[in-house]
């Protein structure tokens, strides 16, 4: 009351006229109507309907626009006003007038998502209060009509979608469509560390797709859902694979389209890739840059969009023969099943409105493992305490020990059996490859080394006992480290080493002889070196320190001879000229996820290898022991390479087994404790 009476003397300061009587009316309305909303007196809602109306008079007739702050809360004071009024009275004419007041101040002031956002939260409040079904169409159609209209799309086809889905609308899928659709189109920085940026500013709305497939699972609609987690997530790899899509068949029908298509996407990669001097990677939208570097960029970007405008009407053209329809579309489901050639792959859905676990099958419908109730809860409280207790403690502390042996058990209740029992239903032998494509806060978890198993007998039994566990970013990243596998024998495989000398390499034998390797060995080993080495060697081991940058993916390194660093971008950057098969990262947090990174972009040194043309890759998890990688490495290319083992396969479809059989041999090791032997992971095929 005290602040209310203030406010109507300060009011009575200022005439008619004056900027700040308007600004003293729209700050004395907002208090009456919180007072009406707590006491629901009939009085302050009038006199709080008065001074709104005489500020909207004062705005449109004096023209206010440096206002513009204060007219924003005007328009939703007057606009809950009227709802109120609406309401008590539930006459038509005081949700009109609502609405007019909103529209009419819109259309004098910018169109901002939040205006938009709060007009259909109003009416959402109204619909629940009054139960009349046109409130909620109106709210749709404000959505809609903003969705049509606002610069700031992705958000406000969010907040449709969410708003659509509590109220069951028949706009949901659609709003969510265009929600993927906008976000996909977002990415319109002229480098990947822009585009990161722009990925990294879009915060919790990265969930959408996560949600559109819960949404399609709750229909029933597996193949479209899994369709639709494809095209929304690990979105930069998706860009940047589609511009090194194979044009084999195209050349066979068109040479010259394809060779322009080749040669637009290399030069769109090469910018992309690109870093300048003057660039700050990490600047946000709207920082203030220098002139120098402001040019940078601006030609830089005027270049990006000159260059995919070309790209996009080659793609036109060859989407008009015959065959290529769908040339770079969205992946279809009966593509992506073909992910599942060498096992099935289990996808775990994580999201708020509902979770789930869906396996896919080369020859089969997917398979739906429904969950429990709190699935959602227990799965973000198994991945922070995970994180916190590396934060806290050292790796190898009891601490540690404690909270991933918890994590591991606790997963194994909540993921691991209801998987092993389906995956027993659906005859899939133990023994057998799975591959995990997991999701959101699952992308932290060790999934391939949960348990311990309940058994019958002494010795404790995981995950990773039973099945040959892989990991993959997405399925099109598995359909693609498949590609092209060579044929060629391994007595051609020469391995390159990066780092310390190791004489155990030298001795690993092949199946028709000894495996060659080239080292570069300290001072041997420098960027440009590495990169040369990389384009001629099917194999690469490296022995040397990983570096994280928190904040900075692309910025995550090896460390080399001096000082030298090979970046996550530099890898991004390579151009494999030969079939490029194994490499083993032996180094700390390769394929570590930071809590400052959106998970399901996968943005890691592992993803990178993979990214850049070897098909398997084994990566850690967290830091690991100089020692473990000696012993391990030691154990895992002396199974690649025996002659008692799987020699009539691909090195590739080997390697994941020979890294699980070397971490098992690690597990009877004296004194190697959970998280070690839990640290190492295998990525693709």
């Amino acid at each position: 009351d005290e602040v209310i009476n203030c406010c109507r003397a300060t009011l009575n300061c200022f005439p008619p006229g004056n900027q700040y009587r308007t600004m003293c009316l729209h700050v004395l309305a907002g208090l009456l109507r919180g007072r009406y909303e707590h006491f629901g007196r009939e009085e302050c809602l009038r006199e709080a309907d008065f001074c709104t109306e005489e500020a909207l008079t004062l705005y449109e007739s004096e023209n206010l626009r440096y206002l513009r702050d204060s007219d924003v809360t005007l328009s939703v004071i007057a606009t809950s006003i009227h709802l109120m009024k609406f309401l008590r009275t539930n006459e038509t004419a005081d949700l009109e007038e609502a609405i007019n007041h909103h529209r009419m101040l819109l259309s004098s002031t910018p169109n901002t998502y939040k205006d938009e956002v709060d007009m259909a939260k109003n009416l959402q409040l109204a619909f629940l209060r009054s139960g009349r079904g046109e409130l909620l169409e109106k709210s749709i159609n404000i959505c809609r009509d903003a969705y049509a209209n606002a610069s700031d799309k992705f958000r406000i086809a969010c907040f449709w979608a969410h708003f659509s889905r509590v109220f069951k609308h028949s706009s949901t899928s659609l709003a969510y469509q265009n929600a993927l659709s906008v976000m996909q189109s977002t990415l319109t920085g002229p480098t990947v560390q822009t585009q990161h940026v722009i990925i990294r500013n879009l915060g919790n709305h990265m969930q959408i797709p996560l949600d559109y497939a819960s949404f399609l699972i709750e229909r029933g609609r597996l193949e479209t859902a899994i369709e639709m987690l494809e095209q929304g997530r690990a979105l930069l790899w998706s860009e940047m694979r589609g511009l090194r899509t194979p044009v084999d068949q195209l050349r066979n029908v068109d040479p010259a389209l394809a060779d322009k298509f080749r040669d637009v996407s290399q030069a769109l990669e090469a910018v992309t890739t690109s870093v300048s001097l003057h660039e700050n990677s990490e600047t946000p939208p709207g920082t203030e840059r220098g002139h120098e570097e402001t040019d940078t960029f601006s030609h830089t970007l005027k270049e990006q969009r000159r260059i995919l405008q070309d790209r996009q009407e080659i793609i036109s053209l060859i989407r008009k023969l015959s065959g290529f329809e769908s040339f770079l579309k969205a992946v279809p489901f009966h593509t992506l099943r073909n992910a599942a050639s060498g096992g099935p792959i289990i996808i775990i859905n994580h999201c708020p409105w509902r979770c789930d676990i869906v396996i896919v099958l080369k020859d089969a419908a997917p398979s739906l493992i429904s969950t429990p109730r709190g699935f959602y809860e227990r799965a973000n409280t198994l991945a922070d305490r995970l994180l916190n207790a590396r934060k806290k403690h050292a790796l190898e502390s009891k601490h540690y020990h404690r909270a991933l042996r918890s994590v591991l058990e606790e997963s194994h209740e909540l993921v691991g059996q209801p998987i092993i029992d389906r995956l027993r239903e659906l005859r899939i032998p133990e023994q057998s490859r799975v591959w995990w494509c997991p999701t959101s806060v699952f992308c932290s978890l060790p999934l391939h080394a949960m348990g311990p198993i309940p058994s019958d007998g002494h010795q404790k039994r995981y995950f990773s006992d039973l099945y040959v566990s892989s990991y993959t970013p997405t399925l099109g990243a598995l359909i693609a480290s498949r590609a092209n596998v060579s044929q060629t024998s391994d007595f051609s495989a020469s391995l390159l080493m990066v780092g310390q000398p190791d004489a155990y390499l030298q001795g690993v034998k092949g199946r028709d002889g000894y495996l060659p390797v080239a080292g570069l060995i300290s001072d041997e080993a420098t960027r440009a070196t590495v990169i040369h080495g990389l384009q001629k060697h099917r194999l690469a081991h490296f022995a040397c320190h990983g570096n994280l940058e928190p904040g900075k993916p692309f910025e995550a390194s090896f460390e080399l001879h001096g000082g030298d660093r090979l970046t996550l971008l530099d890898i991004v950057r390579s151009w494999l000229a030969i079939a490029a098969e194994i490499a083993f990262l032996s180094a700390c947090h390769t394929a570590e996820y930071t809590d400052m990174e959106h998970p399901d972009e996968a943005l890691h040194l592992t993803a990178a290898m993979q990214y850049c043309g070897f098909r398997s890759v084994v990566g850690t998890l967290w830091a690991m022991a100089d020692t473990d990688g000696r012993d391990l490495s030691a154990h895992f290319y002396g199974h690649m390479f025996s002659p008692e083992g799987e020699v009539s396969l691909p090195l590739c479809d080997r390697s994941a087994r020979a890294l699980r059989d070397a971490v098992q041999k690690l597990r009877k090791k004296k004194g190697v404790t959970l998280e070690r032997r839990v640290n190492f992971v295998h990525y693709g095929a």
